[in-house]
């Protein structure tokens, strides 16, 4: 981050910063600050809503504590939809919360566990969550839930094996005491319907969607993670199985070959070619093998359409 008085230091004038920030080599973020275009560029949203709130950050009189949506961004929980224009922060006082032009101030519950991140002063992973399944969608929330909660499982069970012990993983149940805790006056039941349905199984903010989709819509909810072994100790996971009419459903977003996708040294025709093989492995003991993408999942006349046309049934 990089402050409008630290470029005037340099020497750099008034218009040589102006003409930058109109070529794209500056982004003016907000306060002052600024940041290297091709930073602001490679970042995400969720990225650039972090750098916003370390733009807020550095201009502010007192300290911050980030909340809600800007505390979930610095966590690193994905976001289905937009992130918010305004940081969010947490304030002192009764319950309520005042918006300006470029914040949102939440007050009200009791007083979170603080944590540093990124620099910066942000409630806690569980209080975040909190905060958000209180005051979001219910899709936002079971995103982030679902996320924490299969990260936290990744960590847990990395540190097992190179360690040999682990910092216990979050849980639903933690996140239930954390919301009893919070002592929150709105919001309480549509939280604990996320936290119902939050799994650490669904593995990408697309099966998230997916499976909210699914339970808005009225179909039976499917399995997650079903393992499919095979004589030769290749076990296939699967994102969706519905056991009783023996349909796998795969979200194929992170299948985007060649956009979007990381690869590494790999070529896209031969990982087309491996999840054709994991195909043909899978036919012979289902049904039906069914994929889906962000578009047709994003909407529910689409899904549901897609869905009841493939004999997926309902709940």
């Amino acid at each position: 981050m990089i402050r409008r008085a630290d470029l005037l230091d340099l020497g750099l004038s008034q218009r040589v910063v102006e003409n930058a920030t109109a070529s794209g080599e500056l982004v003016h973020v907000r306060h002052g600050c600024f940041v290297l275009g091709e930073i602001w560029r490679a970042s995400g949203d969720g990225g650039r809503h972090r750098l916003v709130a370390a733009a807020a950050a550095r201009a502010a009189r007192h300290p911050l504590v980030f909340s809600h949506a800007t505390a979930a961004a610095l966590h690193g929980l994905p976001r289905i939809g937009r992130w918010p224009r305004t940081v969010h922060v947490r304030t002192t006082g009764a319950a309520g919360g005042s918006s300006s032009r470029t914040s949102t101030a939440h007050r009200g519950g009791s007083a979170p566990e603080i944590v540093t991140v990124e620099g910066l002063h942000a409630t806690c992973l569980a209080r975040t969550l909190i905060d958000i399944a209180t005051s979001e969608s219910f899709l936002v929330a079971v995103a982030m839930l679902d996320h924490a909660l299969r990260v936290d499982q990744e960590r847990e069970q990395d540190e097992l094996r190179r360690l040999g012990y682990a910092r216990p993983a979050l849980t639903v149940a933690e996140l239930g005491a954390e919301l009893e805790r919070a002592n929150l006056r709105t919001g309480v039941r549509a939280a604990r319907a996320a936290l119902d349905f939050a799994s650490p199984l669904a593995g990408s903010p697309g099966e998230s969607l997916s499976r909210v989709r699914m339970l808005q819509l009225g179909f039976e909810v499917p399995e997650l993670q079903t393992c499919f072994p095979n004589a030769a100790g290749h076990d296939r996971f699967v994102d969706f199985f519905w056991r009783s009419v023996r349909i796998i459903g795969e979200f194929d977003g992170r299948l985007k070959y060649t956009r979007g996708r990381v690869l590494g040294d790999r070529d896209p025709a031969d990982v087309v070619l491996d999840e054709k093989l994991r195909e043909d492995a899978l036919r012979p003991h289902v049904s039906r093998l069914l994929r889906w993408d962000w578009d047709r999942a994003f909407s529910p006349t689409a899904f549901h359409a897609f869905l009841t046309e493939h004999g997926v049934p309902r709940a």
